[in-house]
């Protein structure tokens, strides 16, 4: 919790900390309209999934580029930058008028989050590196609270009565604390690297963390994706109860997240990607028991293997030997965006052709995978 006192006592750290709070604010209010839009160009479940993947092409699109312009500005200014080019964005999709500008309006907002995903993971780790603080796991459970204050914020629905209003209130709400709290970062560059000629022997470890970021984020997007009907096809759990295991998973990955700084510090970045691994394997084999209450708690245990994996792996993607911050950042970034996209897909193609339960035996035996190769860098150092 030392990392979470941080933030909430000095502006610094609680400055960083808002812009990962204000990107899910951000998404989360344009996700609970996504029904809405729908209805309001009449479009059908297909074309619906064509323009949210123009966000997911607008991510992907700024990924290559994205650390070179943060080097250019500073990542301090590049992450001011993103938080304008956010808010601005937030607002295009639920005021798109017919189709293609939705597509349009998704594609710029999905560039915008993808590039200030990595500025402020960039951001993070350079302010680590030069205040020797931790705070990564606990910017990110401020991104998790985000989420939480959306879901408080969907009971203005009714009250407001229009999706661009609620928007716009939104933005202009967060952007006024960003513009309040952008003077106690935006000076801040990246420390200068001795970079190194590209060899095996340098991308091998990013691959590694490439590969642990596409499991964790898949994973993640999995258990957001089937839980609720694992729990009642599987389980077959009361109607009551099929939202638990998400409920489950939120929790202890905020949770996780605020105690995840302390526990790096003490055992290193790398036993506690592993450690990670474990407990969300523990937590797999409970969800496996296919009993609802084990179930649950299973998925409580994931929350808490996964909350630390994601903050520990921008960590150390941004401190690999010979490698700007950001590249290693944005390859993070980009490995764990398309197992986010592509994890629930793959799983769901499992889940039709034999089972949902033999989705989740490939999710831990991912795990397991993880697991491994975290004891694999251990020995390498990374």
């Amino acid at each position: 919790m030392k990392s979470l006192w941080l933030i909430l006592s000095k502006p610094r750290y609680f400055g960083v900390a808002w812009v990962f709070t204000s990107i899910n604010i951000w998404f989360g209010t344009w996700a609970i309209y996504i029904p809405t839009v729908k209805d309001k160009l009449d479009i059908d479940k297909a074309d619906l999934g064509i323009a949210l993947f123009c966000l997911s092409l607008g991510v992907f699109t700024i990924f290559p580029v994205a650390s070179k312009i943060i080097n250019k500005l500073g990542v301090g200014k590049a992450s001011w930058y993103g938080v304008i080019f956010a808010s601005v964005t937030a607002m295009l999709p639920l005021m798109a008028s017919n189709y293609y500008l939705l597509m349009l309006a998704l594609y710029l907002f999905g560039a915008s989050n993808g590039f200030i995903d990595i500025a402020i993971n960039t951001l993070v780790t350079e302010i680590e590196k030069e205040d020797k603080q931790n705070f990564m796991s606990a910017a990110h459970g401020f991104f998790s609270l985000g989420g939480i204050l959306v879901g408080l914020g969907s009971f203005l629905i009714p009250v407001i009565g229009n999706p661009t209003l609620h928007m716009g209130i939104t933005v202009v709400l967060v952007f006024g604390i960003n513009l309040y709290l952008k003077k106690h970062y935006i000076h801040v560059v990246a420390a200068p690297v001795e970079k190194e000629p590209f060899s095996l022997k340098l991308f091998k470890p990013l691959l590694l963390l490439g590969i642990i970021g596409f499991v964790s984020f898949g994973s993640e997007g999995a258990i957001i994706d089937w839980s609720a009907l694992y729990l009642k096809e599987m389980t077959t759990a009361p109607e009551l109860l099929i939202g638990a295991g998400f409920l489950a998973f939120s929790t202890t990955m905020t949770l996780g997240r605020f105690l995840g700084d302390g526990i790096s510090a003490k055992i290193g970045p790398i036993k506690i990607v592993g450690l990670g691994a474990f407990i969300a394997a523990i937590g797999f084999v409970l969800v496996l028991t296919q009993n609802t209450t084990w179930s649950i708690i299973g998925f409580a245990f994931n929350g808490l293997g996964f909350s630390v994996i994601v903050p520990e792996l921008f960590r150390i993607g941004g401190n690999v030997k010979g490698v700007d911050s950001s590249q290693g950042v944005a390859f993070i970034a980009g490995s764990g965006y398309i197992g986010f996209l592509l994890g629930p897909v793959i799983l769901g193609f499992i889940a039709e052709s034999a089972s949902l339960n033999y989705s989740f035996i490939l999710l831990l035996f991912l795990a397991l995978m993880v697991l491994g190769i975290t004891f694999f860098l251990g020995r390498r150092g990374r």
